[in-house]
């Protein structure tokens, strides 16, 4: 492995364990304020600042002005965000962090393979193969097993 490949993991690891925390602030915001999508709001005004304030640490103003090119359907990314903050806001304080995660988890693995497979939306092609399908399974099943104790 690369020093590349481990800074890139370190990232995406930490973007993972920032999930669950994120989902527990929020529901808590909302739970304390009386409404999951008044503390989803302030969490996406909150996200906006850190992104346009990293936007312009980084010189990455000039990429605004390719906006209007791009197909509309990438736009959608932000909706899906906007569902999850919403969802998981709303479906932890009912069902428990750990097990609306987990489901999260279920899901995040379904799709992922299924858009590696097909290289869909513009993914990189990886496909799943008897060694890998096995491993997303015993992942599955981890999450699942996961919450059962």
């Amino acid at each position: 492995m690369t020093s590349d490949s481990l800074r890139l993991g370190a990232i995406m690891l930490l973007a993972g364990i920032g999930i669950p925390v994120l989902a527990a602030l929020n529901a808590q915001l909302g739970q304390r304020i009386g409404s999951p999508a008044a503390a989803a709001s302030v969490l996406f005004v909150v996200a906006f600042l850190g992104a346009v304030a990293t936007m312009a640490a980084t010189a990455g103003t000039p990429a605004l002005a390719a906006l209007p090119q791009q197909p509309r359907h990438l736009f959608l990314a932000g909706l899906l965000v906007a569902f999850y903050v919403l969802s998981i806001t709303w479906v932890a304080p009912r069902i428990g962090l750990g097990n609306a995660i987990t489901l999260v988890l279920l899901g995040q693995l379904l799709s992922a393979a299924v858009i590696d497979q097909f290289g869909l939306l513009g993914a990189m092609v990886r496909q799943i193969t008897p060694l890998r399908g096995i491993g997303l399974v015993l992942m599955a099943l981890g999450v699942v097993l996961a919450q059962k104790g």
